[in-house]
């Protein structure tokens, strides 16, 4: 039986979602959750795999549970207002994770046929927090938002990033992996200042190669900064070249906030169209 987890953390404290020998991972701690509640060793598969300190309010991963594991979550008699045992089974995993945890799992269902957590995604929608030096600094969001020490144009660094949406060799703006394509298509990339007066960045893609959310990020400063113009940054992207100018930012400030799926009736193809795409990259 495969079930699809809906799941939020702060990743301050992890080192990144995958599981690590000696090391505190999301991965690490959800699993071992699972465990605790159906036996066995589940292994997750998830949508995303964010680096150490990048957070999530909508990070999406499935489990595939064996005969045992199944008869034991189904026999297990809901408490509460969830009658159904799938369902039931995300309050049983805040319980063994507790009330204050930096990872929780906010939702769990049956998931339909076909559905993959990673492969079925179509897309991934990230939010980056700046405070600049127009803001003033919220010790309580302190966890989720970088500091900028200059005052940024908003409205630039808006412009510029704009002219990076489309399909796209996004090589100046990841870090090399060997084999990994940086082919991607980003779908949204845009600026605002929210009611407090902190930046915030949305940015849409089918998928992301590392790092690639923070360095865009990071071009975008400097233009704010105006250390480069808004017509940079798409020079950049075509020179596939990586330059000094463009930092990778911190990422205390990345938040992973939607993974996107299409209906139940198109998710084995996706899966299985990814798979192929991925495997000739």
């Amino acid at each position: 039986m495969r079930i699809r987890l809906d799941i939020a953390y702060d990743g301050t404290h992890f080192r990144g979602w995958a599981r690590q020998p000696s090391h505190r991972t999301v991965q690490g701690e959800i699993e071992g959750a699972l465990a605790r509640v159906l036996g066995g060793d589940p292994r997750l598969v998830v949508a995303g795999r964010t680096d150490a300190g990048v957070h999530a309010t909508g990070q999406v991963a499935h489990v595939d549970l064996d005969d045992a594991q199944t008869e034991r979550m189904l026999s297990r008699r809901s408490r509460g207002p969830h009658r159904d045992p799938v369902e039931a089974l995300a309050g049983r995993l805040r319980g063994v994770l507790g009330a204050y945890a930096d990872a929780t799992v906010t939702a769990t269902c049956a998931a339909p046929e076909g559905f993959d957590a990673r492969f079925s995604a179509v897309w991934r929608r990230y939010a980056y927090r700046i405070a600049d030096d127009t803001t003033g600094y919220d010790p309580l969001e302190r966890s989720r938002t970088t500091t900028v020490r200059a005052e940024l144009d908003v409205d630039r660094m808006d412009e510029a990033a704009r002219t990076l949406v489309g399909l796209h060799d996004f090589a100046a703006y990841c870090k090399p992996r060997e084999e990994a394509t940086t082919i991607r298509t980003l779908l949204e990339f845009d600026w605002r200042r929210d009611a407090s007066g902190v930046l915030v960045a949305n940015v849409k893609a089918d998928a992301f190669c590392h790092s690639m959310v923070r360095a865009l990020v990071g071009g975008c400063v400097a233009v704010g900064e105006g250390r480069l113009r808004v017509v940079d940054l798409a020079r950049i992207r075509d020179d596939l070249v990586r330059v000094p100018e463009v930092k990778v930012l911190a990422a205390r400030g990345l938040t992973l906030t939607a993974v996107g799926y299409p209906a139940a009736d198109q998710l084995a193809a996706r899966a299985a169209q990814t798979r192929n795409r991925r495997d000739r990259d």
